[in-house]
């Protein structure tokens, strides 16, 4: 199943590496992409995760790492023309280049933000959700 990841889902999994978050991102199940984004979203938060984890900062960069090789990072190029789209679907404007990718790939986002789910145009999956899909 191909899915958009979102960086809630990641940081989940960065910070409780062995839950359910960072079982199912390694599930062969599921094809992972994300935009660029991630990866900018990342470099705010390092301090915070490194923080709430009680992990050094350079560990938290090379657990990164290791979930970066289960995502494809896509450039902007790729779902560029899907941005206008997006802006109007997502509630926050984080989640614009999330949302512009699953329209790009006509895909699920995997995401645990709620306010994601009031939208009707992309269909999202919370871990929990995906818990029972694949049960």
């Amino acid at each position: 199943m191909l899915l958009v990841i979102d960086a809630n889902v990641v940081f989940a999994a960065l910070l409780n590496p062995s839950g359910m978050n960072g079982e199912l991102l390694f599930s062969p199940k599921i094809k992972l992409i994300s935009p660029e984004f991630l990866e900018e979203e990342f470099k705010k938060y390092i301090p915070l995760i490194a923080s709430k984890s009680g992990r050094s900062e350079a560990d938290i960069k090379i657990s990164f790492d290791l979930v970066l090789s289960r995502i494809e990072i896509l450039p902007k190029s790729e779902y560029q023309k899907y941005h206008q789209q997006a802006e109007q679907l997502a509630p926050d404007q984080n989640d614009v280049e999330y949302f512009a990718v699953a329209l790009a790939f006509d895909c699920p986002l995997w995401s645990n933000d709620k306010l994601l789910k009031k939208q009707k145009r992309a269909r999202v999956f919370s871990t929990a959700d995906l818990l029972m899909f694949f049960k």
